[in-house]
């Protein structure tokens, strides 16, 4: 009984000081794992970032590319029919388009489907008012009539994407 005594004064006084070691270890690794979760976090930050803004400037010159007013000059060319600058310009927004279409992964999905949407409806618009010509209309009649069915619309989408994404810009950075 006396031998059980002693190796429990042993024993209770040698487990207190391993678990006082387990603690203080335990404490330390959790320490150096946050900290290297910290390093990790700020370098992808710092590789995402730039890519995050680079997107938000290309779909911002998307927008402004695409705007009628820009888009109809651009590329206006009066040796063209209206058939040919409908075409021209549908492929214009389409390669536009594509070319783009990888940055809605730096975005949130409500700017994406904005940004989405105004492009939708500008080939909508463009493709209403080509059918509303004559056949041998030329491109100046096209463009035309899509800067008047541009100024009946009561929301021009390309401006209110582009002011979303802008406010999307602001509450990230």
């Amino acid at each position: 009984m006396e031998a059980l005594i002693e190796f429990g004064k042993i024993l209770i006084p040698a487990s207190l000081v391993l678990y006082a070691v387990y603690l203080t270890v335990r404490s330390f690794i959790l320490k150096e794992i946050e900290l290297k979760r910290l390093e990790v976090r700020s370098r992808s930050i710092e590789t995402v970032l730039p890519a995050r803004l680079q997107a938000y400037e290309r779909m911002t010159l998307f927008l402004e590319r695409i705007a009628p007013q820009n888009l109809l000059i651009r590329l206006n060319n009066s040796g063209f029919t209206a058939r040919d600058f409908h075409k021209v310009l549908l492929d214009e927004i389409r390669n536009e388009y594509n070319h783009n279409v990888s940055q809605q992964v730096y975005m949130g999905e409500e700017v994406w489907s904005q940004i989405r949407n105004a492009k939708e409806d500008l080939v909508i618009l463009i493709n209403e008012a080509a059918s509303t010509l004559a056949p041998e209309a030329t491109s100046i009649d096209l463009s035309k009539k899509i800067f008047e069915m541009l100024m009946e619309k009561k929301v021009d989408l390309i401006s209110h994407a582009l002011t979303e994404l802008k406010k999307e810009i602001q509450q990230t950075f």
